[in-house]
């Protein structure tokens, strides 16, 4: 039987949504006060009958666009036969043995060996104790601007904001941070004579640049270097963990040979290498898994959610199988790691994303997404744009004619997502730094970008209208 809150979604206005927050937790930060009533494709409507275009997704949850035939089937069909086939009872399931099946046809040669679970978090502290068992060594070493969750273990490791972290000391012992090379802002870069060339506004990808043609201080190798020498000895260093490509931390990619040299530190050192395609992987790049972007890097352990099953909670590990030699049987798990759903989910997903071109199509519509910014660029204060595929990031801000670096207006990101909702566009912020972000479907179609566009185009008019380039 419906209750009053039920029976007010319709009328219920701003009184239901000051109701709703006050019976949901403050603490889980809320971007809109829509009430999301369906989805189709890249569209949301709202309980107020709004259509919005929907450039998040979830955060890159629904991979193959909101509610795919495919999925929905899939899971439908699932739930109809068997809804709770809990691992530590039964080895496998139907639809575990074709996730592995599929598995085997994307993951990297030699990552044979899985665990499933429900979010990213929840692999990221997995993959923390496997490397740990593994090597018998405690420390872990992470990166500048990470997220990997919010979880104590992952929680430490993560440095995208400080306020995942505030107020929860002690974190976990043993975590260290290295500098993630963020060659925009890079001090070296900005005044050289020809720093200009080392890293341009539009990504080092084809058709716009080759990747091997930026160039880096190599500041953050050493700082890794020393790092082994100074803070945390490589016997006592279990593990690197690192995004390809940062997140949270604004979809920035490192220089060409970065990823490269921090393998062979793992490979001289005993040190376990993690790869954190949580949010980068499922082809969001155009790649299945983001790392195969980057030259003579292959993981000890990757770690991929959020796409994998088009917005069902699922969530893996991909890892060579000595990397479980060491952890006592019984000490990975969880009630509902390895849904039978969520294996469904994921079938379906990595059946479409093959079966619909989705690869090719994340790569067309990434450089149509980035050819229309680069023109917004000549009207408005974008300083970088960056990214992989349909993981595309925008940074806003002015280059300061002192000394080459640049300043942004505090807020300017967030006002744009809020022009966007006005707009009925749904964009998020990305990073500490003044960034926005497109998560689309990897189906996204050639006019929804274009729509994308427009409607970010004025958003941009409504917050720098006195900054525009054009005057």
């Amino acid at each position: 039987m419906a209750g009053p809150l039920s029976s007010s979604l319709k009328s219920g206005g701003k009184d239901l949504v000051k109701e709703l927050n006050r019976r949901l937790a403050p603490a889980v930060g809320k971007y809109s006060d829509f009430i999301a009533e369906r989805a189709e494709g890249t569209y949301v409507w709202t309980t107020d009958g709004q259509k919005h275009l929907d450039m998040a997704c979830g955060i890159g949850v629904a991979s193959t666009g909101h509610c795919h035939p495919k999925v929905v089937k899939a899971i439908q069909d699932q739930t109809q036969q068997f809804i709770i086939a809990q691992q530590n009872i039964f080895t496998a399931s139907p639809a575990m043995v074709g996730l592995l099946d599929r598995l085997g046809r994307i993951v990297p040669k030699g990552l044979d060996t899985h665990i499933f679970a429900n979010s990213g978090s929840e692999v990221v502290e997995n993959a923390i104790k496997m490397a740990r068992a593994h090597t018998k060594k405690t420390n872990i070493i992470c990166f500048d601007g990470a997220f990997h969750g919010r979880t104590m273990g992952a929680m430490a490791l993560t440095s995208s904001k400080t306020f995942y972290k505030t107020g929860f000391a002690p974190l976990m012992p043993g975590a260290f941070i290295a500098p993630f090379p963020y060659c925009l802002h890079c001090k070296v870069r900005q005044t050289a004579s020809d720093g200009k060339d080392w890293y341009k506004m539009s990504p080092s990808i084809p058709p716009f640049d080759e990747y091997e043609a930026r160039r880096c201080c190599r500041g953050p190798h050493d700082a890794f270097k020393w790092m082994l020498k100074m803070q945390t000895a490589p016997e006592d260093t279990a593990a690197i963990i690192i995004e390809p490509i940062l997140g949270e931390g604004g979809f920035v990619a490192p220089p060409p040979d970065f990823l490269s040299t921090l393998r062979k530190h793992c490979d001289e050192h005993n040190i376990v290498m993690i790869i954190d395609e949580v949010q980068s992987g499922v082809a969001r790049t155009g790649k299945w898994w983001a790392h195969q972007h980057f030259k003579g890097v292959v993981p000890d352990i990757m770690l991929f959610a959020k796409g994998i099953a088009s917005g069902f909670p699922f969530a893996g590990i991909a890892a060579k199988p000595e990397m479980y030699q060491g952890l006592p049987t019984g000490s990975l798990g969880g009630t509902y790691g390895g849904s039978i759903i969520g294996c469904a989910a994921a079938n379906a997903t990595i059946d479409a994303i093959e079966e619909d071109g989705m690869l090719d199509n994340a790569r067309e519509r990434g450089v149509q997404l980035i050819q229309g910014l680069l023109e917004l660029s000549k009207k408005y204060p974008i300083i970088d744009i960056r990214g992989r595929g349909l993981m595309v990031a925008v940074e806003f801000g002015e280059q300061r004619s002192v000394d080459g670096s640049y300043t942004a207006k505090a807020g300017c990101a967030a006002a744009v997502t809020k022009a966007a909702q006005k707009r009925n566009m749904i964009l998020l912020t990305a990073g500490a730094r003044e960034c926005v972000r497109f998560l689309p479907p990897l189906n996204v179609k050639a006019a929804e970008i274009d729509e994308a566009l427009e409607k970010l185009e004025g958003s941009l008019q409504e917050v720098f209208k006195s900054d525009s380039k054009t005057g």
